[in-house]
């Protein structure tokens, strides 16, 4: 949630005045997302929230059953939890439009979906866990595969940007931007709403049906999550974090590396749900060492502020972002924010306005009032 709201810093623009500086260009690299292949820190927000909804899910389980719920109390629970969290992406989504705006491709509306199935997943064995995990790269894989291009396609009609030039060449063309089966299901799908104007494709290439390999992150996390929750001494779930994270990074690296399954994070390829799952496993170990084991806990306290609020968190960047802009440079004027030169006075004027942000959500710590689905 940080890093997402990191955005306000506008650390890419800032770069721009030190095209010389390799720093610069390496903050501005990770403080966005890579254009198709590859990764960028910033391309790990998504599936690192996705993966912490998967930890969360055993000891919400156990927490609920200790508490005399019953699983019919608890299923109802979870669908009414997706449901909101598919029309709060919705709602995001649409802010500053004519209609709603009924697209899924936000983070929460991709939760959404998959939570239910999730859910359904907490209360199965380890190896059900497994297996649903290689039915969802295996069968979602397959679908790319056995899918073949509309003959009457073009870019333009697509709404694949101009000048676009990332797309594969051979057996690797099964991914290509806008080219793909879950493209083809949005322009049924998502026309079924009412639109201002009818839906030819995600910018980004985006699509609904990404929940299902994002599913496969989520339960990473869950794995991941009931690992923490059995251990047998402190230091055997860094071990297992640390195998899993290995193991699953050089399976996306060799997916990708082999034309078998690119690793685009834009439409969340199974070779993806494994790299970028691979990196979760790492930072969750890392965070794991230095807290849990090492007891160094004081300097997350600004992490944990947003961490116990994510929810809101995410919710007043897409909202209050401008508003709090403009109240800044109302009351503060421009000059402040121009007191280390004008290269970097959009980066200061995103740090006050998140830090605005960050006493909203410490004010609701403190008093104990925290945003839950």
């Amino acid at each position: 949630m940080f890093l997402m709201a990191a955005e306000m810093l506008q650390i890419p623009g800032v770069a721009e005045h030190f095209p010389g500086s390799a720093v610069w260009q390496w903050l501005a690299f990770h403080s966005e997302h890579v254009d198709w292949t590859g990764c960028s820190l910033h391309d790990l927000i998504q599936p690192s929230f996705s993966f912490m909804v998967g930890v969360a899910m055993p000891f919400s389980l156990a927490s609920r059953s200790s508490l005399g719920q019953g699983r019919a109390q608890q299923w109802s629970h979870a669908l009414w939890r997706a449901l909101i969290l598919v029309l709060l992406g919705v709602f995001l989504r649409s802010i500053g439009r004519p209609i709603t705006n009924w697209t899924f491709e936000d983070t929460l509306s991709q939760i959404g979906f998959g939570y239910p199935f999730l859910f359904a997943l907490g209360l199965v064995s380890t190896r059900v866990r497994w297996a649903s995990l290689a039915a969802i790269a295996i069968g979602y894989w397959l679908v790319f595969v056995l899918y073949t291009l509309p003959a009457d396609w073009s870019p333009a009609a697509a709404n694949v940007p101009k000048g676009w030039t990332h797309d594969f060449t051979g057996f690797a063309a099964h991914w290509n931007h806008n080219q793909h089966p879950a493209w083809a299901f949005d322009r049924w799908f998502l026309n079924v709403f009412p639109r201002t104007k009818a839906f030819i494709g995600s910018p980004g290439s985006y699509s609904t049906l990404s929940f299902i390999p994002t599913l496969g992150t989520m339960l990473l996390g869950l794995i991941a999550g009931q690992w923490l929750k059995d251990r047998r001494s402190p230091v055997e779930p860094l071990r297992q974090l640390l195998i899993a994270g290995g193991a699953f990074l050089v399976l996306g690296l060799v997916l990708d590396a082999t034309g078998v399954c690119p690793s685009v994070k834009k439409i969340w390829t199974p070779a993806w749900i494994f790299f970028s799952g691979g990196w979760c496993c790492f930072l969750m170990a890392a965070f794991y060492a230095v807290i849990d084991l090492a007891g160094f806990k004081r300097w997350a306290f600004p992490l944990v502020v947003i961490g116990m609020n994510s929810i809101a968190m995410y919710v007043l960047v897409h909202t209050t972002e401008e508003f709090f802009g403009k109240a800044v440079t109302t009351h503060f004027g421009k000059a402040p924010f121009h007191v280390l030169g004008d290269a970097f006075a959009p980066m200061l004027h995103g740090a006050a306005v998140l830090l605005i942000l960050w006493l909203i959500l410490l004010w609701m710590y403190r008093r104990k009032l925290f945003l839950r689905v």
